[in-house]
């Protein structure tokens, strides 16, 4: 089948920022008291919601409230720290070597997505930047409904696109419309994990593109 669009997620894959999102959560974690932790951890053991996340972590229930203190300190940190962050070593090449048109697709926030796009000399490359405007829903199926919605905003069908990303969300969302997915391993989610899904896995962006041409 050959896929004529391209949907790049942006944190973890075309972003380079695992880095600062560890830092980030071990931060919010340190406030009440909880354990830093590692890299692998993170890979192996992330989940959505958050909050679950949080409460493994912490090994007690985290409710409501706290989470959006949680939340809070989490993003506010994320934001003191971005200028620390780059693209990936190859994301310009690799979005230079797609030949159909392409498009952003983030569940970062929508009015801090596209200043960023814009510092990092992205303007023009995508046919449409989404970031998120509503509340967050926080559990894994969230990113699939997005992914409908940009996909409507671009008047496109699912059999028509694929996603490049890091993350089970992605291949959930992929899966979702009929889209064909890739996923990346330099970002936010351990080989095996991504691996055991059954979609294409590339080690690298520019192999994830020439993957996407048949996925």
């Amino acid at each position: 089948m050959t896929r004529t669009h391209l949907v790049w997620d942006w944190n973890g894959t075309l972003l380079n920022d695992f880095a600062l999102v560890l830092s980030a959560t071990n931060h919010a974690l340190a406030t009440v008291g909880g354990p830093s932790v590692t890299a692998d951890h993170h890979r192996r053991h992330f989940i959505r919601p958050v909050a679950d996340y949080y409460a493994m972590v912490l090994g007690r229930a985290v409710d409501a409230d706290e989470f959006d203190q949680l939340d809070e300190i989490f993003h506010d940190a994320y934001r003191a720290g971005l200028t620390t962050c780059a693209l990936a070593d190859d994301a310009v090449t690799a979005m230079r070597s797609w030949h159909g048109s392409q498009s952003l697709l983030s569940m970062w926030f929508h009015e801090d997505l596209v200043p960023a796009v814009t510092a990092f000399g992205l303007d023009g490359r995508f046919r449409r930047v989404d970031g998120v405007q509503v509340a967050l829903g926080g559990d894994r199926a969230f990113k699939a409904g997005h992914l409908a919605r940009h996909m409507a905003a671009l008047e496109l069908d699912g059999a028509s696109m694929v996603l490049i990303g890091d993350s089970l969300d992605d291949a959930d969302a992929a899966t979702s419309v009929g889209a064909g997915c890739v996923l990346y391993t330099g970002g936010f989610t351990d080989e095996e994990r991504l691996r055991a899904s059954g979609h294409p896995v590339a080690g690298t962006l520019s192999e994830a593109v020439e993957l996407a041409l048949t996925a």
